[in-house]
């Protein structure tokens, strides 16, 4: 009836004894449990234990009500008691250690977990317990070791792996995290959350091929899935399988149309397979949804280099946008607190993404070399890398730096506070708009001086970048409208390329043995526009029998030797006379040259690197001058390689050129046999000479700030 008090007098008045009572109200404590009513079955238990305090198993009950109600101190009595008059129950430690480890007595917890084991080794909830309690006092090996016994005892035990999965998270532990995800995924192969984690994982660990595994099975599952869409596109890009990056995207745009960074990444998949007109449509809308979205501007700017349809006045005005919006997002700040001295030892500092076999790596590395050996003493090096990339090249290029800092993934404050930490005097971007750069740093205007040069090829549009670096042939007088930068410019040339550590040798020009030229281009292909296949279609249609080498990614090969065919056909190309080859290594692919008799320059995005490798390998390049910075590149390049003479000025000169150098194979083996030897005394390649010309302008710079700081 519920009357638990007169129960118990009852029971004490009763005949010979409290025992039958006391044991009565436990079953009925029990039964009213079982009815869902905690607290009448705890006022039951309250009355046995005071008519029999020994009843071991009312303390276990009570102290089990007390805990899941919230009374951990209760409970913990109770199952002191519990332990004291049943020190054989498994059960009683292990709830004993549960409520110590509620009221965060860890310490006190593990012995009675240990007694619970000790008691019932199979026991995998206080097994579990252990490591928990094990993991709170900081000791993650044992913890781990509990949790992996716990699944060895009950293998399903799915809050046990969940421990399990974050504590190896925690700790770094990738590949043992892995493992067990795949035995989640053994115990429930259609779980779509253990998919997409693993995903994650395998993504992290460079796993790729698994990770789209995973992310394809967890789509194929949840179609409106769409992190693991998203995912999926990220990782087919990764793996260069850029058409089904653009599927996955355009399937998340269809759940989720305003979803800005997505719309950027469809973009730069569809910039990667030469669909140039619907990425930058992808990367405006992008920019419509979020306006203030730097990445995507800076694409917007590259894309306009590459459709020779747009102007230097409206790449100008993009720049111009682009620097509004970095500006907006980086608050004034007060003026660096530089030492200003113009003649002492000054700290340079250089930002790049692109410190290993790259371009920049390349255009950089003997310079570096000249710099920290001729300007020691005068001139310190400070490197900000933000690419975990590192190879052969990052190695011997670190050795040439005071103080070499990732900034991977730091906030544009935290990077800017440290380089003004550093007293940073004239720091130096050499990424521009390219892929990973940190322009919107230098809206912070961390160090007094800042330059951009090497990497990019157009202004920045940025108005804390003081000035450009530039040379006589790239940039003329009179272009310097097109900059929000002042023009500093050196005496010769803005490169100088560092030799390839390769040893390929020059061969004999392939034209004298084949009977026919060989033109080759092997920059990227999305510089190919259709100005440019139209002239090169013409240059093969003025030579008879000549061939056209090209070079494509291995994974992209399939896909650019079909579009290279049908865009030569419409001018009358036959297949036969286009080759496109795979990119290789870099020792295969300057082998290539070999095969190559004259190397043509697309426009109006010139080749940099591509141009110096072929003049180091004897191979001429014909370049067309434009009229901008970029589309003078090769211009600057073959003017300071001595070879004036392979600049044309416009189509008809450029098809005239060809013509006349192609005609004559004599000429052009014997420019081949010295041309190695040439340019490597040229400024282009003359290391010591430019870091001259280098320190030369840095310092000038930093004296004109100087005498700006001294009072009137």
């Amino acid at each position: 009836m519920g009357r638990f008090d007169q129960a118990a007098e009852a029971g004490h008045s009763g005949t010979g004894g409290v025992g039958p009572s006391a044991e009565l109200l436990l079953e009925q404590g029990m039964e009213l449990e079982q009815q869902g009513r905690p607290e009448e079955a705890l006022r039951c238990y309250d009355a046995a234990v005071s008519l029999m305090p020994e009843l071991a198993r009312a303390h276990f009950n009570r102290g089990t009500i007390l805990l899941d109600r919230g009374d951990a101190q209760q409970a913990l009595e109770a199952f002191i008691l519990a332990v004291r008059y049943k020190p054989e129950s498994a059960g009683a430690h292990f709830n004993l250690g549960a409520a110590y480890s509620r009221l965060d007595q860890h310490e006190a917890a593990v012995p009675s977990y240990r007694e619970a084991l000790a008691l019932k080794p199979e026991f995998a909830e206080a097994e579990m317990a252990l490591g928990t309690a094990l993991e709170e006092l900081g000791q993650d090996e044992a913890a781990v070791a509990s949790y992996r016994r716990a699944l060895e005892i009950k293998p399903g035990y799915v809050e046990s792996h969940e421990k399990l999965v974050k504590l190896l998270g925690r700790l770094g532990r990738s590949n043992e995290l892995a493992a067990v995800y795949r035995r989640l995924l053994e115990l429930d192969p259609d779980n779509v959350e253990i998919l997409y984690n693993l995903g994650l994982l395998l993504r992290h660990l460079g796993r790729m091929q698994d990770a789209a595994r995973n992310f394809r099975r967890a789509v194929e599952l949840r179609p409106d899935f769409i992190d693991a869409l998203c995912n999926l596109g990220d990782v087919s890009i990764g793996l260069r399988l850029f058409d089904d990056a653009v599927e996955s995207y355009r399937k998340v745009l269809q759940l989720e149309p305003d979803n800005a960074g997505v719309h950027h990444n469809l973009a730069a998949a569809l910039k990667d397979i030469g669909r140039l007109d619907e990425a930058l449509e992808s990367y405006h809308r992008a920019l419509a949804i979020k306006p203030d979205f730097p990445i995507a501007q800076s694409n917007v700017l590259l894309i306009h280099h590459l459709l020779p349809r747009f102007s230097v006045e409206q790449q100008l005005e993009e720049a111009r946008r682009f620097g509004a919006m970095v500006a907006r997002m980086a608050p004034a700040s007060a003026a660096p607190g530089n030492l200003v001295d113009p003649a002492r030892c000054l700290r340079i500092g250089f930002v790049s993404a692109d410190l290993h076999s790259h371009p920049v790596g390349h255009f950089i590395e003997s310079v570096l070399a000249a710099l920290s050996t001729g300007a020691s003493g005068r001139l310190e090096l400070f490197a900000y890398s933000n690419s975990l990339n590192a190879d052969e090249v990052t190695a011997r290029i670190k050795r040439h730096f005071q103080s070499w800092q990732s900034v991977v993934g730091l906030p544009d404050e935290v990077m800017a506070r440290r380089i003004r930490d550093d007293a940073i005097d004239i720091l130096i971007d050499l990424s521009g708009h390219t892929g990973k750069n940190r322009l919107p740093v230098f809206a912070w205007k961390p160090a007094p001086v800042q330059i951009s040069w090497l990497g990019y090829f157009a202004t920045t549009g940025v108005a804390a970048i003081d000035y450009l670096i530039a040379d006589p042939w790239t940039l003329p007088a009179g272009l310097e409208s097109h900059f929000t930068e002042k023009i500093l410019r050196l005496p010769e040339t803005r490169l100088c390329f560092t030799p390839p550590a390769h040893d390929v040798e020059v061969a004999p020009l392939p034209a004298l043995r084949n009977g026919y030229v060989t033109f080759a281009c092997f920059n990227t292909l999305s510089k190919m526009n259709d100005a440019v296949v139209a002239l090169w279609a013409r240059v093969l249609h003025a030579v008879p029998g000549s061939r056209l080498q090209l070079v494509a990614p291995p994974d992209q090969h399939v896909h650019w030797q079909r579009v290279v065919t049908e865009r030569f056909a419409a001018h009358g190309i036959n297949p036969g006379r286009l080759q496109v080859l795979n990119a290789g290594p870099r020792a295969a692919y300057l082998a290539t040259y070999q095969q190559v008799d004259i190397a043509l320059d697309p426009f109006p995005y010139t080749g940099g690197t591509t141009t110096a490798e072929a003049l180091w390998m004897g191979v001429p390049v014909l370049t067309l001058a434009g009229k901008s910075f970029l589309a003078r590149q090769g211009v600057g390049l073959l003017a300071n390689a001595g070879l004036p003479e392979w600049v044309a000025e416009d189509a008809d000169d450029y098809v005239r050129r060809a013509v006349s150098h192609a005609g004559d194979l004599q000429r052009l083996a014997s420019l081949r046999a010295g041309m190695r030897e040439q340019v490597l005394a040229s400024p282009l390649f003359d290391a010591p000479r430019f870091a001259r010309h280098f320190e030369e302008a840095l310092r000038s710079v930093w004296r004109k700030w100087c005498e700006a700081q001294a009072p009137n």
